[in-house]
């Protein structure tokens, strides 16, 4: 019921934002005789402010059209190579007509960025992607809201997001014979468990993992979010902020966790701040700072950008991670897409190495909590484990913005090139053997990989041309 009452009040907002916007650009437009008077800055302005209250967020794009590798602008084409009911496989494509630029982008290894599903979108991550495809051929998890997913899709589960993260690492190895993995705020759990299942099992396992700022074990310097967590039952949560879908989404009838309540936990926990940035912006469009009025817009398109998550998911991350402590306490099963239950051990993880960040002031994931990975992973050498806390930075800071840029990304690009093996003739030959990764990730594939294998399986005239196509193309993009 809350759910079909919020969505009923947004939609009786929306055309008095719509309005306040138009009266916004009425009163600073410099052809119209009222913005002349004295007042019109602080009326456009408070208009402006009225109307960035009220409007729905949508998705923000990734929007990375170029990079800076060495010096040298690289075009980025942005596909999804991979497409789940509950998420995409997206990657980042680097293109360079520069032959030692072409050459540099194929001998840089790949990663796997497995962003949060905890209430924002995968684009809050757009600073770490930008960032690391200086030096790394980028993959992101870009999770789906859930109020988007028809419940025909069935139910998501944590250990299908675990399940997940494994499809997208075996993904990976089938171009490049292996990968690294990077995983920011919540994922830390969940791709632990993931590599510490690939393990037992005897499989290949990614070269690294980076965790950044996660709650590997909540029990270490418990924070807001992390007291919430443990202060209210199961049952609460399950009681009071599950809805179903309203029947205007695709969604409809789906139980998940709200974005809106959420967005109003994320806000709840810094109420003044967002307040002052407010006022901040309302003050900038005064003054005429078009720059800082546009940053605060940034800001807030993205933070205001909320997804649904299924309550199934958020529940059993509520109470695995939050509750008993199951990854830490070694009682964790999960069950894999073969109906199979296995337990979570991640001191079988033993070929890959392990990188914790965390941030000094992180007010979300508590001192020590990404660390206890380092503790979990014992069988890993000692001199393939390494730590870096970040002074000064809070939770967004340690994988976005200054800090991440100057202080984490050199220690992590530092970390993966020394534990990085040459994947370039795999890659090659995993160019003119489209079909093999497609075996080995049962969903639906990039159309570019589908239209080479058809290529490869038309009759010998009608290939050659086509072949000699693909041959420049793949000279170009890496």
């Amino acid at each position: 019921m809350l759910y079909q009452i919020y969505e009923t009040q947004r939609s009786i907002m929306e055309p008095f934002s719509d309005l306040a916007q138009a009266a916004s650009k009425l009163y600073s437009n410099p052809l119209n005789p009222m913005a002349q008077s004295p007042l019109a800055q602080r009326v456009a302005a408070g208009y402006s402010l009225v109307h960035r209250l009220g409007k729905d967020y949508v998705k923000p794009e990734f929007g990375i059209r170029t990079v800076k590798v060495k010096g040298t602008d690289v075009a980025i084409h942005e596909r999804v190579e991979i497409d789940k009911p509950f998420c995409e496989l997206r990657r980042f494509k680097r293109f360079s007509d520069d032959p030692a630029t072409l050459n540099l982008l194929k001998s840089q290894p790949p990663v796997l960025i497995v962003a949060p599903l905890s209430g924002h979108y995968a684009t809050l991550l757009r600073d770490t992607v930008k960032t690391m495809l200086q030096d790394h051929k980028v993959y992101i998890t870009d999770w789906k809201n859930a109020r988007l997913v028809p419940l025909s899709e069935g139910e998501f589960h944590l250990d299908d997001y675990v399940n997940y993260v494994q499809e997208f690492i075996r993904h990976l190895q089938s171009i490049y014979g292996n990968c690294h993995v990077m995983s920011v705020c919540q994922p830390t759990v969940p791709v632990l468990a993931a590599v510490s299942l690939m393990a037992s099992r005897g499989e290949k396992t990614p070269l690294t993992m980076t965790m950044m700022g996660g709650p590997i074990d909540a029990r270490r310097s418990p924070t807001a979010v992390n007291n919430l967590a443990t202060n209210k039952s199961f049952e609460w949560f399950e009681n009071n902020v599950i809805y179903r879908v309203p029947p205007n989404f695709p969604g409809a009838g789906r139980r998940v966790y709200p974005g809106f309540l959420q967005h109003t936990g994320f806000v709840a926990m810094n109420p003044d701040r967002h307040a002052s940035s407010h006022y901040d912006y309302f003050k900038d469009l005064i003054k005429g700072d078009d720059a800082s009025a546009e940053a605060h817009r940034k800001f807030y398109d993205e933070y205001n950008a909320v997804l649904d998550m299924d309550a199934d998911y958020y529940l059993e991350t509520i109470q695995t991670v939050f509750q008993d402590f199951k990854l830490v306490n070694g009682t964790w099963d999960v069950k894999g897409v073969d109906g199979r239950v296995e337990r979570v051990q991640p001191q079988d993880i033993k070929k890959t190495a392990l990188l914790t960040v965390e941030g000094e002031l992180d007010d979300i994931s508590g001192s020590g909590q990404t660390r206890a990975a380092q503790d979990l992973c014992s069988s890993i050498p000692k001199d393939q484990r390494t730590h870096l806390e970040v002074e000064g930075a809070g939770h967004y800071g340690i994988f976005s913005g200054r800090r991440w840029r100057e202080m984490v990304y050199p220690q992590v690009v530092k970390f993966i090139k020394a534990h990085a093996s040459s994947t370039t003739a795999v890659a090659k030959a995993a160019v003119s053997t489209p079909k093999a990764v497609v075996a080995k990730a049962p969903a639906k594939v990039a159309p570019k990989a589908s239209a080479k294998a058809a290529v490869k399986a038309a009759p010998a005239k009608a290939s050659k041309p086509a072949v000699k196509t693909q041959w420049a193309a793949s000279n170009k993009q890496a």
